[in-house]
């Protein structure tokens, strides 16, 4: 395993691995008997970043979610995990009532919320300080001021660590720092955004994004990174949840488009060429890119964690790197 540092305050930065676990469907589509067998496999192998949500999977139920962060923590009790491992956790999106979902009944990013959710998230997972919290989506009724001034205040109180974003216009992120900036507070520097070889469409409308999708990393995005350096990009679904390789998964409707066949191509090559899954080539391309990208990866199995555990001592060659970035 190789490692990275996220954040930039001696007091609340972590050394992390630079392949994370994604645990969504943990507790609920994912029993817990395999969680348990992936989870112990990615310490095992010198995993230390694994993801989660204070709504992770109230789809799968029509509940209000907390099942993964459930199960997180009996895996902590039952090992003995400490603070070695860096838990990452989310609020804002869980839904108010059963039966709804973040798109009608968030539960948003007021003061209120963020302490009280956060705090349940605490009780779920068995720890006394959260290492990264995010703010999941974009909470468009609440002053922006509200939602920095909260986040703040459970770092000052200790019961939060590094602050992240997800989901959210990058004039959000960038006025919601200056904020914090000015008024001398703690601000986001995680950023976890959908990232994968292939490109989306992003202009395409949806009911969370009706100007098209401010979910993904997109050029400004990264732009933006390459201009703070300091900030950590996050990527969840890099393997396009299993589009990539398997015929049953086809690839979500954003990616029919004419620059699609191009990238495929190119990976598919670069895989012949290396010995290794596209699956492989996809993580390895983000793990030694600029800027470098920590891929955020599920499993259903020990052998689908293996497999991308592998991408980590995949080593690109220039020029294969160069033709992945430029296919179109």
């Amino acid at each position: 395993m190789k490692y990275r540092t996220i954040g930039t305050d001696p007091a609340t930065r972590r050394e992390v691995s630079v392949l994370a676990l994604g645990a969504m469907l943990f507790g609920s589509r994912t029993d817990e008997k395999t969680s348990f067998a992936v989870l112990d496999r990615y310490v095992e192998a010198g995993g230390t970043f694994i993801d989660t949500s204070d709504n992770y999977a109230f789809w799968e139920d029509g509940g209000q979610g907390g099942q993964s962060e459930e199960l997180l923590g009996r895996w902590r009790r039952s090992r003995g995990i400490g603070d070695e491992i860096v838990i990452a956790t989310k609020l804002g999106a869980r839904p108010l009532a059963p039966g709804t979902g973040y798109t009608d009944n968030a539960e948003g990013l007021s003061a209120k919320v963020i302490r009280e959710s956060a705090e349940r998230s605490r009780e779920r997972l068995g720890v006394g300080r959260l290492d990264l919290l995010y703010a999941h989506i974009e909470d468009p009724v609440v002053p922006l001021v509200e939602t920095v001034e909260g986040f703040a205040a459970l770092v000052a109180e200790d019961t939060v660590g590094l602050l992240g974003v997800s989901n959210h216009a990058v004039w959000r992120v960038e006025r919601a720092r200056a904020l914090a900036a000015a008024a001398g507070l703690p601000g986001y520097e995680v950023l976890q955004y959908q990232h994968s070889h292939l490109r989306p469409r992003t202009d395409v409308p949806s009911e969370l994004f009706p100007d098209g999708s401010l979910g993904g990393a997109d050029a400004q995005l990264l732009n933006y990174l390459r201009a703070e350096p300091e900030l950590t990009l996050v990527a969840y679904s890099p393997l396009l949840t299993g589009a990539y390789t398997r015929p049953d998964k086809p690839l979500p409707p954003d990616y029919d488009h004419p620059g699609t066949p191009a990238r495929l191509a190119v990976l598919r090559e670069v895989a012949r060429e290396t010995g290794a899954s596209v699956n492989q080539v996809v993580l390895a391309w983000q793990l030694g890119g600029e800027p470098p990208v920590i891929p955020l990866v599920g499993a259903s199995s020990v052998a689908q964690l293996d497999e991308n555990l592998a991408a980590v001592d995949l080593e690109l060659t220039e020029d294969q790197r160069a033709r992945l970035d430029a296919a179109h």
